[in-house]
C-alpha cells in the first residue's frame, strides 16, 4: 500500500517556487529521494496560480513516511518554509491493499 500526499505550499512574491527551488539547491529534495520507502518527490506548478506550488510525496507505506517525518530534514524543511512564509494545505491518499 502506498501512500500519496499532496502538498501545496502557498505564499507571495513568488516564494513558492523560490523555496522549491532552494530545497532543490540545498540537496534536500535528493537526500528525500534517498530516503527508504521513497517513491516520488516532485514540484509542479499550476499554471493559474503563480503563488502556489504543489509538492506530490509518494511513501512504500505508513512506517517509511513516518520514518521521514522524524529525520532531521524536516528541521531543515520547517525552516525554509517559514523563512518563504508560506501556507500549507495537504491531501493524503491511500492506495487500497492488493
Amino acid at each position: 500500500m502506498s501512500i500519496t500526499v499532496n502538498l501545496y505550499y502557498t505564499g507571495e512574491g513568488g516564494n513558492a517556487r523560490k523555496f522549491a527551488g532552494e530545497m532543490v539547491d540545498k540537496g534536500i529534495v535528493a537526500a528525500v529521494r534517498a530516503e527508504e520507502g521513497n517513491e516520488r518527490y516532485e514540484y509542479f506548478f499550476p499554471m493559474d496560480d503563480p503563488e502556489t506550488v504543489l509538492l506530490i510525496d509518494r511513501w512504500r507505506d505508513q512506517a517509511a513516511l513516518d520514518f521521514h517525518h522524524k529525520s532531521p530534514m524536516m528541521t531543515e524543511i520547517a525552516a525554509l518554509r517559514e523563512k518563504y512564509k508560506l501556507r500549507l494545505r495537504v491531501e493524503r491518499y491511500e492506495d487500497a491493499p492488493k
